[in-house]
C-alpha cells in the first residue's frame, strides 16, 4: 500500500498539474466545450474533481465541512477560468492539510464511509482517489489539446 508522503506528492503533483491545464487554455470558452465524442468539458471535469477530493478527503478525512453538490459538477458552466484556478489552489491547500493530519497506520484502518461495494482502508481509497484524478486529468489534457487548438485555427 502507499506510504502518506508519496500520497502527498501525487496529489500536490497532479492537482498541480490540473491548474497548469486549465491555465493553458488560450480561449476560455473552450474550458466548457464538448462535441459528439467528447461528452464531457474540461470545466466540468474539474469540477467533479475538485468535488471528490473535497468530499473524500477534506471532509471525510479533514473535518473540513465541505458539502458537495455532486449535481453541480456536470451541469454548471462557463465559471470563469481564474474561479477554477482558485477552487484548483484551495483543494491543494485542503488535501494537503488533511494528509498531513494523517498517521501512516491511519492509513490500514477503514475509510469511514463505504464508497464500493465494501468496506476499505483508507490508504485503499486515497489510492482510488489518485487515480481517478490522474484519469480525468488526462481527459482534461487531451481536451485541452483536441479542441483549444481547433479553435485556435479556426478562430
Amino acid at each position: 500500500m502507499a506510504h502518506l508522503e508519496t500520497l502527498k506528492a501525487l496529489f500536490k503533483r497532479d492537482l498541480t498539474k490540473l491548474k497548469l491545464e486549465i491555465e493553458s487554455y488560450q480561449n476560455e470558452a473552450i474550458i466548457w466545450s464538448t462535441n459528439n465524442q467528447i461528452t464531457n468539458s474540461a470545466g466540468n471535469l474539474c469540477l467533479h474533481l475538485i468535488g471528490n477530493l473535497n468530499t473524500y478527503i477534506g471532509a471525510t478525512l479533514g473535518n473540513s465541512g465541505y458539502i458537495r453538490h455532486r449535481e453541480l459538477e456536470f451541469s454548471l458552466k462557463n465559471i470563469p477560468k481564474t474561479e477554477l484556478i482558485t477552487k484548483i489552489e484551495e483543494t491543494i491547500v485542503v488535501v494537503d492539510t488533511a494528509l498531513s493530519n494523517l498517521s501512516e497506520a491511519e492509513l490500514e484502518l477503514e475509510f469511514p464511509i463505504i464508497i464500493f461495494k465494501g468496506k476499505d482502508s483508507t490508504g485503499f481509497i486515497l489510492t482510488h482517489l489518485t487515480t481517478h484524478l490522474a484519469y480525468h486529468l488526462g481527459q482534461i489534457n487531451y481536451h485541452r489539446r483536441l479542441l483549444d487548438d481547433i479553435s485556435i485555427v479556426n478562430g
